[in-house]
């Protein structure tokens, strides 16, 4: 019994359904994200995850000691899934290893438009020698905003500053939320996020506050990262005075050192090698035990014993605060301040170092997984597009079923066409080398082949082999000047032993001889192209055709049903529109193979006309005239 008809549908072949399904199925396949287990997934309202790995082992970046629970900066660039999360990120969640807990964090930027964004999360306690596992879940639509720096920072870290205020007042992150004063000059784009910009004559304050105060011989680390403009003597980047001592950080001509003067005397730390102007490098500060340490981008660069005094004043970023200092002030970017009120281990400051840092190790500290789409969550983005024109399909006229036939059949034509065409470009190209190879070694003086000697002519004189002379058989050059040098052999035969050379009318044979060998491998270039043309003309007005009789079809049944609604209307006039579909889909690709192919032909038939040219010139040289 033949199946009912629907208002906007007819029956299509069996096969062409089976096709259409497989296609499908591949098309199912090709998703960017797989299903993942629903069991293992923190909550189904998010639809993807990625998993993060931070490897403090041989296979990461080691460290000796434990780095605690610290920050960790998470780039996140074009790989990463923009188009599935919210515009502003406000999905992000980041949950341990048991699917349970979630980690606090925060947004420093976020750019959908550009795909990248600077996300701070805090991580369970890390391990020396081992690997710590972190899921980033996105992709729910409903979520609420739930990022808080406060939370991300533990209740020993006294002072964040990512400046990336853009022009305001750098905001503290951490817990203690001490405000910096002053704005400074901004720098867009630092080494992470936004940045400031020091002349030498600005400054930024950090006020006092007793979040900020610093007990005397209590602990401390500090850190900053730094990309100096000029490299000058005894620059001051961080400066803290008072009565009781001081504490400064800076450069001398390029030389990281950090000095404390707790009323015995000045202790000061200096590295054994300076840093470069216009590079960006970490320096770091610990205070513990009667011990000043100073690091140079992770690594430990001196130690020298110290004892922090009592302070609670101002901080000053720029330059020192010595009444009366004549030295210049910092000159450069700054980026990233860090304060603690305990002295953080060296593998702390070497995992921070690496972990905000570019380099190569970054990248082997931290690795984030593929994405991973929730089999509970339902579709991913790409399976939701299938779906959708599978019911667009459903809508589909047998007019616009036999126009999607006919474009798919010169979809076919025009792809065989275009992939045979390239793949014989290729062999001339190749063989065409082969060939200018062996004329560049002959053309100088012609008369080395004997044209009498088929042999002679084939073998360029005997210099080419046979596997050379096999190679050159495709060359349309080859085939040019074969074809001019049994001209030359005719007339030498012909002659009977009295060849007197080449008259000016004998050439001007042998160049229109020639002309017509080139017209004819100009057609064999050419040839089947015609195929791409119909491709790129045709299709789109097949697909007009039927969309136009799509719509006037569905026209008409709405007008003999009298039912006027958007969804009597909306099915059969998408249906009537995926056939214009299926005509674009035929004449791009067509248009870009072409374009490209015309241009190879181009390029091969100047080269035929140069060589002709040349050997005409050739032949006329070695065959001069005696009449």
């Amino acid at each position: 019994m033949r199946p009912p008809h629907t208002r906007f549908s007819r029956t299509v072949p069996t096969s062409f359904v089976r096709l259409i399904a497989a296609l499908l199925m591949i098309a199912s396949g090709m998703e960017l994200c797989l299903a993942a287990d629903a069991g293992n997934w923190w909550k189904p309202e998010w639809s993807a995850r990625r998993k993060i790995t931070l490897n403090t082992g041989a296979e990461g970046v080691p460290l000796d000691t434990p780095p605690g629970s610290p920050a960790v900066l998470i780039r996140l660039s074009s790989d990463f899934g923009f188009a599935s999360s919210k515009e502003d990120g406000s999905d992000l969640r980041f949950v341990s290893a048991d699917n349970k807990t979630v980690l606090p964090h925060h947004i420093e930027r976020w750019d959908g438009l550009l795909n990248e964004a600077l996300v701070w999360v805090k991580v369970p306690e890390l391990k020396a020698g081992a690997s710590t596992e972190v899921w980033l879940y996105y992709g729910n639509p409903a979520a609420e905003r739930a990022d808080n720096s406060k939370e991300t920072y533990d209740d020993k870290t006294i002072g964040v500053y990512h400046f990336s205020e853009n022009g305001g007042a750098p905001a503290d992150a951490s817990p203690a939320a001490v405000n910096a004063e002053g704005t400074g000059v901004p720098v867009a784009t630092a080494l992470i996020g936004g940045g400031l910009r020091f002349t030498g004559q600005n400054a930024i304050t950090l006020p006092a506050n007793p979040a900020q105060a610093w007990p005397a011989g209590g602990p401390l680390t500090l850190s900053f990262w730094v990309k100096p403009a000029t490299l000058a003597p005894n620059t001051v980047i961080f400066s803290r005075r008072e009565t009781a001592g001081s504490f400064l950080i800076g450069l001398d001509n390029g030389t990281p050192f950090a000095s404390i003067d707790g009323g015995a005397g000045v202790q000061r730390a200096a590295a054994p090698a300076p840093i470069a102007a216009g590079a960006w490098h970490q320096l770091a500060v610990t205070v513990n035990n009667g011990s000043l340490t100073l690091f140079v981008d992770g690594a430990s660069a001196a130690t020298v014993p110290a004892t922090l005094p009592a302070m609670a004043g101002i901080s000053t970023l720029g330059h020192d605060t010595a009444p009366g200092d004549p030295a210049a002030g910092f000159a450069g970017e700054l980026d990233e301040l860090n304060l603690s009120n305990t002295a953080r281990t060296a593998g702390a400051i070497k995992f921070t170092a690496v972990n905000q840092g570019t380099g190569a190790d970054a990248s082997k500290l931290m690795l984030t997984g593929a994405e991973e789409a929730s089999a509970a969550a339902g579709h991913s983005e790409l399976s939701e597009h299938v779906d959708l024109i599978k019911g667009i399909s459903k809508s589909l006229t047998f007019d616009g079923w036999v126009v999607i036939w006919l474009c798919a059949i010169l979809a076919v034509i025009g792809w065989i066409v275009a992939i045979g065409k390239l793949i014989y470009l290729g062999k001339i190209d190749k063989s065409s080398k082969v060939f200018l190879k062996q004329w560049a070694s002959i053309s100088t003086d012609i008369t080395a082949l004997d044209h009498a000697d088929e042999d002679s002519v084939k073998s360029m004189g005997g210099n080419s082999s046979r596997k050379d002379q096999k190679a050159m058989k495709e060359s349309p050059l080859f085939h040019l000047y074969h074809l001019g040098s049994q001209e030359i052999q005719h007339r030498i035969h012909n002659a009977k032993g009295s060849f007197n050379g080449l008259s000016e009318r004998s050439i001007s044979s042998i160049r229109a001889l020639l002309d017509g060998g080139a017209t004819r491998e100009t057609q064999k270039l050419q040839s089947k192209l015609v195929f791409l043309t119909i491709g790129i003309a045709g299709g789109p007005y097949l697909g007009l055709l039927g969309t136009v009789i799509g719509v006037m079809i569905t026209f008409a049944v709405i007008a003999k049903s009298g039912e006027v609604d958007i969804n009597s209307i909306a099915p059969g006039i998408a249906g009537a529109l995926l056939a214009t579909v299926a005509g674009l889909a035929v004449a791009i690709p067509a248009l870009f193979a072409y374009s490209y192919l015309a241009s190879r032909i181009k390029d091969a038939i100047l080269g035929m006309n140069t060589f002709i040219e040349e050997f005409i010139a050739r032949i006329a040289e070695a065959y001069p005239s005696n009449e």
